[in-house]
């Protein structure tokens, strides 16, 4: 059985004639009373009413109707989910709070991108809360969050690890900061400090950190991007998670140096997500993996990184 036999026997119920139904269905008469009549050897049935006025469907066919409609709106339904999935699937939407960009998320984009030339890649910077409406209202197919060790995520989200780090200072080389091997919370009274705007885990941080100091942020902006820029020109210096740091080009370009902040344990986490819930395209899904893969090996040279330089130590 074929799903052209279905659709010749619906479309001569639909028009009433056998020239007709060739006609919508661009086929010789002859060719779909051949195929009709296939369909009736079968099946044992005979599910037309041929007559010198034409051809209408028997009381058989009528009976069995129901079911060949029922088989033809579920081909209909299955190639259009075909279809959408292969369209949506040729843009990933990335949300993203620009954490970890330089060693994670660019990697991961390259690596996809040669595995899925025709795949346009969207990456959305914005804020946590942003994130997760988009992905709930199918805005976005991922998101790249932050959590600080310890947070509660959302239960109809998919959480994955990624990496964690720990709070640092950025600043630039000349800054008086940057003679010190760990900076203390007093330390960044000491200089203009820029701040993440409300909405970021390390706003919430660095209030948590200076709570009780007097805290007043010199500027404030949007994700580590442009906090990184700001301090780069100068402008101050600024609390980030040190994967948002290292390996960035202005530290390798020698415009950025970091610190690590004295007797804090705090961990930062960068993790995946997606709803539990919902369509999840094959794209987004390798992109995903991608990223997985990525961030394992990230972890594997900063742990042999961190090895060397405890070797070198002692």
């Amino acid at each position: 059985m074929r799903i052209e036999q279905l659709e010749c026997i619906a479309a001569v119920t639909r028009t009433g004639s056998l020239r007709r139904a060739a006609g919508e269905l661009h086929l010789s008469q002859p060719a779909l009373s051949e195929t009709v009549r296939n369909l009736e050897r079968e099946l044992g049935v005979d599910l037309l009413d041929r007559r010198r006025s034409g051809a209408r469907i028997s009381e058989q066919g009528r009976e069995l109707l129901p079911h060949i409609v029922e088989v033809l709106e579920s081909v209909d339904r299955l190639r259009r989910a075909a279809h959408d999935q292969h369209h949506s699937s040729r843009t990933v939407r990335v949300g993203t709070v620009n954490a970890a960009t330089v060693p994670l998320l660019m990697p991961a984009m390259r690596d996809f991108r040669s595995t899925h030339p025709a795949t346009q890649v969207e990456v959305i910077g914005t804020q946590q809360e942003d994130i997760h409406r988009g992905l709930r209202e199918g805005a976005f197919d991922l998101g790249l969050v932050n959590y600080l060790l310890g947070d509660d995520t959302p239960p109809d989200m998919e959480t994955t690890e990624l990496l964690r780090g720990r709070p640092v200072v950025c600043m630039r080389p000349d800054s008086p900061l940057a003679g010190r091997e760990v900076v203390t919370p007093e330390d960044l009274l000491t200089e203009p400090l820029i701040g993440m705007r409300p909405g970021y885990v390390m706003h919430r941080y660095t209030h948590r950190l200076l709570e009780g100091r007097g805290l007043s942020f010199s500027y404030a902006t949007d994700g580590a991007e442009l906090g990184k820029l700001m301090v780069a020109e100068g402008l101050g210096v600024t609390v980030l998670p040190d994967f948002s740091v290292s390996g960035d080009p202005l530290e390798r370009a020698g415009v950025l140096v970091s610190r690590p902040l004295s007797d804090d344990a705090t961990r930062v986490l960068v993790v995946v997500q997606r709803p539990r819930s919902g369509s999840f395209p094959r794209a987004a899904r390798e992109l995903r993996s991608t990223l997985l893969v990525r961030a394992a090996r990230y972890a594997r040279l900063r742990t042999g990184d961190e090895a060397a330089e405890e070797q070198g130590g002692r």
